[in-house]
């Protein structure tokens, strides 16, 4: 079968579908009862937006202080948990160096997730 028939024959079965589809929606439509419905009024009114609050710059950088301030970490070397793996004594730096055989627990991913 060749690629024009196979296209023409999925086509043909989509269209089929759909219309079985919409056959079946217009008449639950016309089958259901019907709602008198109020006509909808629209107000064309705009939204009053109040103005933001100009600040100034020396206002703007002391409340970007505080936002900092208050959610800064002071992070140095000391925080950084060893890593000792096993086999500490086999060479990783050359080229031809292996990793170290052993496996890491989960407890040790968890401790090093946590701050």
């Amino acid at each position: 079968m060749k690629a024009t028939e196979l296209k023409k024959l999925i086509k043909e079965a989509v269209r089929e579908a759909i219309q079985d589809e919409l056959k079946e929606i217009l008449l639950e439509a016309v089958k259901a009862p019907r709602v008198t419905q109020s006509p909808i009024n629209e107000s064309k009114s705009t939204p009053v937006i109040p103005p933001t609050p100009t600040l100034s710059s020396v206002e703007k950088k002391q409340k970007y202080m505080d936002i900092i301030g208050e959610t800064a970490l002071n992070f140095t070397s000391k925080d950084v948990q060893k890593f000792n793996p096993q086999g500490a004594s086999i060479d990783t730096t050359s080229p031809n160096g292996q990793l170290p055989n052993g496996e890491v627990g989960m407890d040790q991913i968890m401790n090093l997730m946590t701050p």
